[in-house]
């Protein structure tokens, strides 16, 4: 075997440590493929697929394979990858579940990965989406918020100017006699226009749209720490805020008792036909409208206030999975499309609100109307959903909740019902 000389060694040295430092974090001199899977979503997905081909352009020994799933097996999919030893090495992850993967140890904590400044660059709303017992669980994707949408042409028509301040919202009062005086009846006392459409529906959407009314009148869902819901979601102030939502429906008849959340979707079109003059919903429908109703003429008005401001908050976000072979190269495709450069690129082609400060600071439209009142109300009132391992239980006794709700339950009862349904599961993990 060839010997090197001191000289030759050295050169040797040299050259590897250039080749490794040239390929930068979590990247190895070996060919590796790594895989990430997300839900299926035609915007996003051309968005990950064109951050995943721009990856492998810098770094040519890392092949990313993305793979997407539709929503309503994705959860599935991921829960029997990991039981079978087979998880991808990332996966896309709806913000209050990371609680339940951290739990299980199904994922890995980031922490190591981060530097002060990109962590510090981090929207505190997200950081109090995933960060879990002290330590970050997930790179921070895309925000999210809900606000008032409006048929502008029946406003003006009514002589109603809904605020385009999030310092001055509509009270639940204003809010309510909107509403009544926009729901239009026939002559034969059948609805012809509603004031409203609400969250109806089987879905995390309606879930994500349904726990603000209890948080705006000051109650909550689960204790400070994060052990119970007995004596907060069913105190005074959660049952006062659900018969209010009831009465929306069954006292003053200004909304539906019709679904209009379809998987994460809510129905945006009867608002442009005329057959509601107000829904809630996120960004998504200025893109909607655009593409299928372009003459039709909206607004945008912040969500209600009643003895606090609130509104919801949270979305998907990226892990690295505990059975991963290659975790510093996930991290470096994580980073790649978490970072500042990343999610400057996924706000620009999503339109979804961004998880860094430095892309606020960077992005004139975000701070005009009406993109302006969903990231006012994101970096000044929002709340995640709770990040606790029992959150799957949780969202479905909110949704079950506020459907009875819907259809004349009484509140108190649906709501007792619901803590001895969620404390029940709580008990299952235990403070460590």
């Amino acid at each position: 075997m060839k010997r090197f000389g001191q000289g030759q060694t050295g050169l040797l040295v040299s050259a590897l440590l250039t080749v490794v430092f040239a390929l930068g974090i979590g990247e190895a001199a070996e060919k590796v493929k790594i895989a990430y899977w997300r839900v299926s979503h035609p915007i996003e997905g051309a968005a990950a697929k064109t951050l995943a081909k721009s990856f492998m352009e810098k770094y040519p020994n890392i092949e990313v394979d993305v793979q997407m799933f539709p929503v309503a097996e994705y959860e599935q999919k991921i829960r029997t990858a990991i039981a079978g030893g087979v998880a991808p090495d990332m996966i896309a992850i709806d913000g209050p579940t990371i609680a339940a993967y951290a739990y299980q140890g199904a994922i890995i904590p980031l922490d190591d990965y981060y530097t002060k400044e990109s962590r510090e660059d981090i929207l505190d709303a997200t950081l109090r989406e995933i960060v879990w017992r002290g330590k970050i669980w997930a790179g921070p994707l895309q925000q999210a918020s809900n606000a008032i949408w409006y048929n502008k042409a029946m406003f003006d028509q009514e002589g109603i100017t809904p605020p385009r301040d999030v310092d001055k919202a509509w009270t639940w009062a204003e809010f309510l006699e909107a509403a009544k005086r926009m729901t239009k009846r026939k002559s034969d006392g059948s609805v012809e226009v509603w004031g409203l459409k609400l969250a109806l529906g089987f879905s995390e959407w309606a879930a994500y749209s349904e726990m603000p009314w209890l948080w705006q009148n000051g109650a909550d869902i689960l204790s400070p720490d994060g052990t119970k819901s007995d004596g907060f979601l069913n105190s005074p102030a959660a049952v006062e805020a659900l018969t209010f939502w009831q009465d929306l429906f069954i006292k003053h008849k200004v909304a539906p008792q019709s679904p209009v959340v379809t998987g994460s979707v809510v129905s945006q079109e009867p608002l442009a036909v005329g057959q509601a003059a107000m829904i809630i919903a996120g960004t998504a429908p200025q893109a909607f409208y655009q593409q299928k109703f372009p003459n039709f003429q909206y607004g945008v008005t912040p969500l209600p206030r009643n003895k606090a401001q609130v509104t919801p908050c949270g979305s998907w976000h990226m892990a690295i999975t505990a059975q991963s072979k290659h975790p510093k190269e996930a991290w470096s495709f994580v980073d790649w499309v978490t970072g500042k450069a990343g999610t400057k690129y996924w706000y620009e082609t999503t339109r979804y609100l961004p998880t860094r400060k430095s892309v606020y600071d960077s992005h004139a439209d975000l701070g005009e109307y009406p993109i302006k009142i969903f990231s006012e109300q994101t970096k000044r009132f929002c709340k995640p959903r709770p990040v606790t391992p029992a959150y799957p239980v949780v969202s479905d006794a909110i949704i079950q909740t506020f459907q009875d709700a819907a259809f004349g339950k009484d509140p108190k009862t649906s709501l007792d019902l619901a803590v001895r349904t969620i404390d029940r599961e709580l008990r299952k993990y235990p403070v460590k």
